[in-house]
């Protein structure tokens, strides 16, 4: 970050200080402040950042921003820390005048913002949300990355609850925001979909009034929307009246192409990512891009550029058998988006290894059947299941015919059983949420097929 007086950070969360000085950066570990940091109390659940403002100090961070008067002259004292820390980030933000693209959905959010930077890249020096920093402590630390040489930023917005993307738009104050889908992540928190919509809509809350709102026009609920004093533009495949369609869409081994017609023009697109889902993500960062000037030749460019993040989709091939790396989270869209995937690589046969699916509520049984509905009918001809919620995705299967299917309760087993069956040319799907960790079987099943 480039420096801060101790005055201006004092000035932005409303605290009163003598200390003198620059800040150079922010923490919130003690065991990762920098001279000339400051250092932000946090209290957990099981530690109090208050407890560690010594340590901090003693490393050389230039000041504490705390809600305990610690009896130090370089203290910043607030009513709540975590607020504070938005509001710093805030004012930090507000120092640059560039492009920010804000981006949430219940289902692929991270692999719009991950398109969304590849394309303002080909263009602009651009920040990006890296890893899962898209809360109230991440989303700051993110801001803090800001540069003098900064040209443009995507950053990621989650959520569990009412009122948490309302915080987070005001702290990042989007130019633009994108909207993916709306799903039934989180639901149990946020009572419906339309619960889940109106969470997803206090991304304008921190807009300007003429900031850019782009929705998916496919999505049931999104082509709905219409937002008083902002501009907005929709994308999708099957919609007509879609300021940005697909059309000519072929999947490819490798991914996907189509064409983009985005009003005044028509653009061929190589995606190295497979999936109509993948598609809609592509098709928004595009817009994103194109309504920062960023050309529709390199919106095409950044896009062939795309990597996935973390264990989103990847493919890896080991031992001729092609593997779908997903198990960074899950929900019931993005299952069924995972298992169309599946049906869409050209392979001997199509095996898919589902644990379960959190935070669904009174839904996850449903939701849990329907997995296995949807594995039958989308040509799965191997389902290997774990976890006590995934045991309905096996019954549901069983009871749809799906050729082989068996439960497992233990990983290891699961494991074995996998290596057992893998064959030259197979393609294998393994799609959970983050905490049930299935990467775990994977790393054993590659550590197998190594040796």
């Amino acid at each position: 970050m480039k420096a801060l007086t101790i005055q201006q950070a004092a000035h932005a969360v409303g605290a009163c200080t003598a200390a003198q000085g620059s800040i150079t950066d922010v923490c919130i570990d003690n065991r990762a402040v920098t001279p000339g940091c400051l250092f932000v109390c946090i209290r957990g659940e099981r530690f109090d950042g208050h407890d560690f403002a010594a340590d901090a100090l003693q490393k050389g961070a230039a000041a504490v921003l705390c809600q305990r008067d610690l009896g130090i002259p370089a203290q910043l004292l607030v009513p709540d820390t975590r607020l504070a820390l938005l509001d710093l980030a805030r004012y930090y933000r507000g120092l640059f005048d560039i492009p920010v693209a804000a981006v949430t959905g219940s289902v692929g959010k991270t692999t719009v913002k991950e398109m969304t930077a590849a394309v303002f890249a080909r263009k602009y020096n651009t920040l990006k949300t890296e890893g899962n920093l898209n809360n109230e402590i991440g989303l700051p630390k993110t801001l803090f990355r800001l540069q003098e040489d900064t040209r443009a930023a995507v950053i990621e917005m989650g959520m569990n609850h009412f009122g948490e993307i309302s915080r987070l738009s005001r702290t990042a104050q989007p130019t633009m925001g994108i909207i993916g889908n709306i799903g039934v992540s989180h639901i149990e928190n946020l009572g419906s979909r339309e619960g889940i919509l109106r969470a997803k809509l206090e991304i304008l809350d921190g807009m300007a009034p003429d900031a850019p709102l782009i929705l998916n026009g496919d999505d049931a609920l999104l082509r709905e929307v219409t937002a008083a004093d902002h501009p907005v533009y929709t994308y999708g495949i099957d919609n007509p009246y879609c300021r940005f369609k697909a059309y000519d869409i072929e999947q490819t081994d490798t991914g996907s192409r189509f064409t983009v017609d985005y009003g005044c023009g028509e653009q061929r697109v190589e995606l190295p990512a497979m999936g109509r889902h993948n598609i809609y993500n592509a098709l928004a960062a595009f817009a994103a891009g194109f309504l920062i000037s960023v050309s529709p030749e390199d919106a095409a460019l950044g896009l062939a550029d795309y990597t996935p993040a973390g264990m989103r989709q990847r493919m890896r091939t080991m031992a001729g058998v092609r593997f779908i790396e997903d198990c960074y989270n899950a929900s019931p869209d993005s299952v069924r988006a995972a298992l169309q995937t599946l049906h869409d690589i050209r392979a001997t046969r199509r095996i898919a290894v589902l644990s379960d699916m959190l935070e669904l509520g009174e839904l996850s049984p449903q939701a849990h059947r329907q997995s296995g509905a949807w594995a039958s009918s989308l040509g799965v001809d191997v389902l290997l299941t774990y976890g006590d919620a995934s045991l309905q995705t096996h019954r549901e299967a069983v009871r749809c015919a799906v050729p082989m299917a068996e439960h497992f309760e233990d990983k290891q087993a699961l494991s074995q059983k996998l290596l057992s069956l893998l064959r030259d040319g197979d393609a294998v799907l393994v799609k959970a949420s983050r905490g049930m960790k299935l990467e775990e079987v994977l790393q054993t099943v590659y550590k197998e097929l190594e040796k």
